[in-house]
This record gives C-alpha cells, sequence and structure tokens, in this order.
C-alpha cells in the first residue's frame, strides 16, 4: 500500500524539557433520561470533554433528537466549556456488511446519526470498522472504503468522522488496515483516527512501553500522518499483548498497568489530544476513581520528565 504521509523524525525531550500540559480528560456518559442531562454527568465526573451515544447504542433506529433537546445539550455544553464532544456510532450498524440490503440500512442510519452528531455540534464522531462475516480482509476493506465514499457524496458532516482500531476481528486491527481505508475512500480528508489503548494493546502493537509505543507511532505517522490522529480512548484492558480479545478495564489495573499509562502521558505527540475512558463503571464513584488516576499518573509524567 502507497504511504499516505512521509514520517518525519521526532525529537526526544531532555529531562527538563517543557512541561506537559493540562490532561484534556472525559468519559462516555449516559444519556439516560434527557440527552443534555449528559452534560451534568460529565461535570459531576469532573470531565473537561466528554463522549455520549446520541441514541440508544443497541438499536438500530430511533425517534428523532427533538430541536429544543439539542438546543438544550448545546447551551449547557457552551456554559459547562467541555470540549470536545465526542459521539459514537451505535453499535449495530455494520458498514462491512456483505449482506447488501442491511449494508444499505447501515448506511441509512449512518447518515442519520451524522445528522445527530452535527445537530449537537459535535467535533468528532467515532466508528468502529464493522466485520465482513467471513468474506475476509480484502473485500472488508474494500466495503468500507465504498461505505464512507456512499456517507460522504450523500452528507458531508461539520464534525470529523474518527477510524478506531479493534482488539481483533477481520478489519481494524492493523494501523494498516485503516490506512488503505484513508486512502480508497473518495473525500478520505473527512476521517481521522481514534487511538483506543486497550485495543492496541489487544492486537499486538505495546504500548506500555516507551519502544513499543514508539514504533506504533512511527508506523503510524508512516501511513497516514499523526496530524490525523484526534483522539485517544484511555483503556486498560484485561487481555493480553497480542490476545485479540476487547476487555476493558480500570486505569492502572490491567496490563497497560500504571507504568504504561505514565508512558503513554509521557509521549509528546499525544499531549494535544482529548483523552476519553470507556473504563468498567458501575456509576459515578468508578468513573471519578479512573478519571483522578489518569491525572494523577500525567502529574507523575510530569514530574519525572522534568527529573523531580
Amino acid at each position: 500500500m502507497r504511504s499516505l504521509h512521509r514520517a518525519r523524525p521526532h525529537p526526544r525531550l531532555s529531562l527538563r524539557d517543557t512541561p506537559l500540559p493540562e490532561l484534556n480528560v472525559g468519559l462516555n456518559v449516559s444519556i439516560a433520561g434527557k440527552i443534555y442531562l449528559a452534560v451534568d454527568r460529565a461535570l459531576e465526573r469532573e470531565c473537561t470533554c466528554m463522549q455520549i451515544f446520541s441514541r440508544s447504542p443497541r438499536r438500530f433506529r430511533a425517534p428523532p433528537l427533538l430541536d429544543t433537546d439539542a438546543a438544550k445539550f448545546r447551551r449547557r455544553r457552551r456554559e459547562a466549556k467541555l470540549a470536545p464532544l465526542v459521539v459514537h456510532i451505535p453499535y449495530l450498524i455494520n458498514i462491512a456488511s456483505p449482506d447488501d440490503a442491511f449494508w444499505a440500512e447501515c448506511l441509512d442510519a449512518y447518515v442519520e446519526d451524522l445528522r445527530r452528531a452535527d445537530a449537537l455540534r459535535a467535533e468528532y464522531f467515532v466508528t468502529h470498522l464493522g466485520s465482513p462475516k467471513g468474506e475476509g480482509v480484502d473485500f472488508g476493506l474494500g466495503r468500507v472504503a465504498e461505505a464512507f465514499g456512499r456517507i460522504l457524496e450523500t452528507y458531508r458532516p461539520r464534525c470529523r468522522i474518527l477510524l478506531e482500531n479493534t482488539a481483533g476481528g477481520t478489519i481494524g486491527r492493523h494501523w494498516e488496515h485503516l490506512g488503505h481505508i484513508m486512502e480508497a475512500t473518495r473525500g478520505g480528508d473527512a476521517l481521522g483516527v481514534c487511538l483506543d489503548t486497550a485495543h492496541a494493546l489487544a492486537s499486538g502493537y505495546d504500548v506500555a512501553h516507551a519502544k513499543g509505543l514508539d514504533e506504533m507511532l512511527g508506523t503510524m505517522d508512516d501511513l497516514f500522518g499523526l496530524d490525523r490522529l484526534c483522539l485517544v480512548h484511555a483503556n486498560d484492558t484485561k487481555a493480553e499483548l497480542g490476545s485479540g480479545l476487547d476487555r476493558h478495564e480500570h486505569i492502572g489495573r490491567g496490563a497497560i498497568g500504571r507504568a504504561g499509562f505514565r508512558t503513554i502521558l509521557s509521549e509528546k505527540r499525544l499531549w494535544h489530544l482529548p483523552f476519553v475512558l470507556e473504563t468498567p463503571t458501575t456509576g459515578a464513584e468508578d468513573d471519578l476513581a479512573n478519571i483522578r488516576t489518569l491525572r494523577r499518573l500525567a502529574r507523575e509524567a510530569n514530574r519525572a520528565k522534568r527529573g523531580r
């Protein structure tokens, strides 16, 4: 595959180089009740950015988003100064499906969800790449690229679509897959990337250690350019390196661990990005614990970088 981007060298930081900026961190927040209540929940959890599903993630279709509810959401988020807003694709939409009729339905639903994200003034729309259901990698990559081409011909969103790497499966496990899709998609400049740390480790990228993280970021830069990387899903994982299993864990308690997240948070090429957590939760207490742990690890990484 032809590279989309020529890699540029990244100078190493000295121990007393510029300190890390304040971490912009948020969570995937429930929209139960009314969608605008998600803003209040984000503030309760000390978020500075946020992610939501704009409707139930386990239903294929949903009632229209009311203009009044969208307006309240926009106003509350603006007052709360939460940015960016990330909207996540529902689970049932599969833009790699080999079933032509279902695939067409998925494209219609995808456009509908993009319109909802724009109504909420989301900056990003995160999407999984779907499954070709046994048809193989080449079919799946072509199907997804064709899907995005048709979607972007039908509706050009204000938000940027972010392709998320996967822990396993046929497509999305390797960064080459994402690079191929962006290269093959008509209007592919509308596409960016979301890095999920748990998925990366499970798919064989050793993000818990500086050498593995550096090699992975170099691969991404070579394939499509790190300017396309817009968001980090900061998740620890119960799965082992290369296992292909999607098993999220609380920050610092999994295979990445506290040391691994300090490594990730020390990486200068990621400092400007928002970090969104999708860690296990039973309520605000778990969410707060994960948010505070990640911020504490960022401070520790900062002190280590400055030799204090």
